[in-house]
C-alpha cells in the first residue's frame, strides 16, 4: 500500500510539470491562412474590386451620337443636290461634373475596402477564439483523464484497505461515483473539442479532420496599448468607423455632383453632307461634298424639382452617415469597457486559479497521507480531489478567456 501511496503522489506531482516552450508562430501561421482561403473574405474581396471597377465608367464622357439622314427627295442647290447627311455629336456635363462622379464612386469603393478589412479582423478574431477554445478542450480532456487515473488509483487503495478490514465498500462506491461523472464530462468535452475543430479548420477553409498544432501551455496576450491610449486608437483605426467616412466623403461629393447636374451641358457636333453633281453648273466646287463644323448646342435643366431631390437625398444621406459615427463610437466605447472588464477578471482568474492549485495540491497530499494510516477523511480526499480538479479547469480557461478579450480589443483596433 505505500507503493500504491508513493505511485500516487508521484502521479499528482507531473501533472503539474512538463511546461513546453511557447510560441505564437503557429497561430500566426494560421492566420495567414485564413486570410488567403477563407471564402466569405474572397467575396468581400471582390465586392471590393466590383466597385473599383465603378470609378472609370462614371468618370468618363458618354457615347458620341452618330445620326445618319438620307434625302428621299434630294435637296437641290447651286452645288448639286443633297443626297444624305451625316452627324456627330458629342454630349460634356458641366466642368468638374466627372471628376466629382469618380470622387464619389472612389469614396463607396474604399467604404467597401473597409468593410473587407472588417471582416479580415473579425476573421482573425474568430480564428485566435476558435483555437484558444480548441486548446482549452484538449487540456480539458487531458486534466480529466489525469484526475481519472488519480480516482483509479484512489480505488486501487481502497480495495486494500477493504481487503484489509481498515475502510468500508462505501469508499470504493465513492470513487465509482466520481469516475461515472468525470467520465460524462469527458465525453462532453471530446465533443465539445470536435466542434472546435470543425469551427477552426472551416474558417481556413480546410478539411475538417486536419489536426491543429497547440502548445502544451498557452500564452498570455497583453493589451496593445496602455488602457488610458486604447479608445482614441479604436477611434482612429476602427474600420466600421472608416467605413462611415468613405460614406460620408461620398454624400458631400454626392451632394456637389447634384449640384452640377443641375448646371448646363453642352454639345459639340460636325455634320457632312453628300452632295451629287449638277449638270447645269460650272462652279468649281460643283458636287463637292459639305463639311459643317462646328455646332454648338446647350441642354438647359429647366424643371428644377428632380436637382432639388437630388441635393436633399445627398444631404439626408450625410446627416444618417453622421449620426452613425457618434452610435458606432458610443456602442465601441460600450464594448471596449466590457472587453477590459473581461481582459481584468481574465487576470484575476488566472493568479486566484493557480494560488488555489497549489493550495488544494498540499491539501490533497495532507490527505492521502493520513488516509494511508486510517479509514477517515476519505470524504474530504475526494472533495479536494473534485476541487482540485475545478482549479486547475478553471486557471485554463481564464487563460483563453484573458487571450480571446485581447484579441477581441485587437478586432476593435482594426488588426
Amino acid at each position: 500500500m505505500k507503493n500504491k501511496i508513493t505511485m500516487l503522489s508521484f502521479f499528482l506531482m507531473i501533472s503539474f510539470a512538463g511546461i513546453a516552450q511557447v510560441s505564437k508562430e503557429t497561430l500566426d501561421g494560421y492566420l495567414i491562412t485564413a486570410a488567403e482561403n477563407n471564402p466569405g473574405l474572397k467575396a468581400k474581396f471582390n465586392d471590393y474590386m466590383a466597385a473599383m471597377e465603378k470609378v472609370p465608367q462614371v468618370g468618363t464622357l458618354p457615347d458620341p451620337q452618330f445620326a445618319f439622314g438620307y434625302f428621299i427627295m434630294p435637296v437641290e442647290t447651286r452645288l448639286g443636290p443633297q443626297r444624305a447627311i451625316f452627324g456627330l455629336k458629342q454630349a460634356f456635363p458641366w466642368f468638374g461634373l466627372l471628376r466629382t462622379r469618380e470622387d464619389v464612386a472612389s469614396d463607396m469603393a474604399n467604404a467597401k475596402y473597409e468593410e473587407f478589412e472588417n471582416d479580415k479582423s473579425n476573421l482573425y478574431f474568430e480564428v485566435k477564439t476558435a483555437y484558444y477554445n480548441f486548446y482549452f478542450m484538449e487540456k480539458a480532456i487531458q486534466i480529466t483523464k489525469e484526475n481519472m487515473e488519480i480516482l483509479r488509483i484512489f480505488k486501487n487503495l481502497s480495495l486494500v484497505k477493504i481487503e484489509n478490514g481498515n475502510a468500508s465498500i462505501v469508499d470504493e462506491l465513492r470513487v465509482e461515483l466520481e469516475l461515472n461523472d468525470l467520465e460524462n464530462q469527458l465525453a462532453l468535452f471530446v465533443d465539445s473539442k470536435e466542434v472546435f475543430q470543425k469551427k477552426f479548420n472551416n474558417l481556413l477553409n480546410r478539411d475538417n479532420f486536419l489536426k491543429i498544432e497547440i502548445p502544451n501551455e498557452l500564452w498570455q496576450e497583453d493589451l496593445p496599448f496602455e488602457k488610458v491610449a486604447l479608445l482614441d486608437s479604436i477611434y482612429s483605426n476602427n474600420h466600421e468607423i472608416k467605413r462611415i467616412d468613405h460614406k460620408l466623403n461620398a454624400f458631400m461629393n454626392q451632394e456637389v455632383a447634384a449640384k452640377k447636374e443641375g448646371l448646363p451641358k453642352f454639345n459639340l457636333g460636325i455634320n457632312y453632307i453628300i452632295v451629287g453633281k449638277n449638270p447645269n453648273s460650272v462652279d468649281p466646287n460643283n458636287g463637292k461634298d459639305a463639311l459643317l463644323f462646328p455646332s454648338l448646342g446647350v441642354s438647359v435643366p429647366i424643371y428644377r424639382r428632380k436637382y432639388k431631390g437630388m441635393i436633399k437625398e445627398a444631404q439626408y444621406l450625410q446627416a444618417s452617415e453622421i449620426a452613425k459615427k457618434e452610435d458606432t463610437r458610443n456602442t465601441l466605447s460600450t464594448v471596449l469597457s466590457n472587453s477590459d472588464k473581461e481582459f481584468n477578471d481574465g487576470e484575476r482568474r488566472i493568479y486566484l486559479n493557480k494560488k488555489q492549485s497549489e493550495i488544494a495540491k498540499k491539501v490533497l497530499d495532507v490527505l492521502i497521507t493520513s488516509y494511508s494510516t486510517n479509514s477517515k477523511d476519505f470524504e474530504e480526499v475526494l472533495r479536494i480531489e473534485r476541487q482540485l480538479l475545478g482549479y486547475r479547469l478553471a486557471y485554463q480557461k481564464a487563460i483563453t478567456d484573458k487571450n480571446a478579450a485581447v484579441a477581441f480589443i485587437n478586432y476593435l483596433l482594426g488588426n
